[in-house]
């Protein structure tokens, strides 16, 4: 009996790691045959978990959905990303989770071994989060937004745009984007029959979600694209900037949310950064303190040869006084 178990939980582990199996592969790995395979499938059924099976020389197992939530298996290092995701939850940038963390954090560590409770321990105690200052994301609009955009459901929502304007929209929602305390959706916008970017704090969804839409390719994967609009195309003016500094040494000073880096080779880098003013810009990557050149946008080099001017005169001014 004691076999049969620890067989048990050996094949749910296998199920939860891949997708599918064929019988004569979990046989296999399991060191039985294909038929004691089928017997333990169905002895998992009769406990809960759902596992489907597909017939024929093809055919296989996979894990199914179930209307109530099993037993987990987690190995070692997956039970303390998991206690340290919760922990880092409970005082996120998403709303409405903050109890239920605590309370699944609760029965989590309750269960876990010594070895493993002081691993989860000494990194929390190690790591410091900053303030939670910034726009924050309710838990449902986030859990609506991810289920639409992985059933490729429509979504119809009013959004709040960043100079206060308010507007319906309708949207073939493609992926979520996690940047620092922000929740952005990367969607087709139907009524503009383009690409767009939300932030999520400013939507509110309308309910029902759908109908169903067949995904589009977007120009770019999620992260690039919501990252260069966030930092780029949302302003006035664009930046184009060609950095003479390593790319590392300039990540240390641009954040996801202020810039987007590209390695040219080993002493430098591209920077595309957006402003609402000239004056900005020049402020902004005047700051980083590193020599540049400006790509884009052609006022800027104007503008900033006026600066320079300007400065040198005051710089006149104080020697004469001096």
């Amino acid at each position: 009996m004691l076999e049969t178990s620890a067989r048990l939980l050996r094949l749910l582990s296998l199920l939860q790691a891949r997708q599918d199996w064929t019988g004569a592969e979990l046989a296999t790995r399991l060191e039985v045959d294909v038929r004691t395979v089928r017997r333990d499938v169905d002895r998992l059924r009769n406990l809960g978990y759902p596992v489907d099976a597909s017939p024929g020389v093809a055919g296989g197992y996979r894990l199914g959905v179930g209307v109530t939530l099993p037993p987990l298996l987690l190995d070692d290092e997956e039970a303390v990303a998991v206690a340290i995701s919760l922990r880092t939850a409970a005082a996120g940038s998403v709303t409405g989770i903050e109890e239920t963390s605590i309370r699944a954090l609760t029965k989590l560590e309750h269960m876990l071994p010594s070895r493993l409770r002081h691993r989860v321990s000494a990194l929390q105690a190690v790591v410091v989060s900053t303030s939670s200052y910034g726009p924050s994301v309710d838990a449902e609009v986030l859990a609506l937004v991810a289920g639409a955009c992985r059933e490729h459901m429509r979504l119809r929502f009013d959004y709040r745009t960043h100079d206060g304007a308010d507007s319906r929209r309708q949207v073939e929602p493609h992926s979520l984007v996690n940047m620092g305390r922000r929740w952005y959706v990367l969607a087709w916008d139907l009524d503009r029959a383009d690409w767009r970017t939300f932030r999520l704090d400013r939507v509110q969804p309308k309910t029902p979600t759908g109908p169903r839409f067949q995904p589009r390719t977007p120009p770019a994967d999620a992260a690039t694209y919501v990252s260069r609009g966030v930092t780029n195309r949302a302003y006035k003016f664009e930046g184009k900037f060609l950095i003479h500094a390593p790319i590392d040494e300039v990540a240390e000073k641009v954040t996801p949310t202020s810039g987007q880096l590209e390695p040219v080779d080993d002493s430098s880098c591209i920077l595309h950064a957006g402003a609402d003013s000239l004056v900005g810009m020049t402020v902004f990557i005047s700051m980083l303190g590193f020599e540049f050149e400006v790509l884009e946008p052609m006022e800027l080099v104007d503008y900033l040869r006026d600066h320079v001017a300007r400065m040198q005169r005051a710089t006149e001014r104080h020697e004469r006084r001096g």
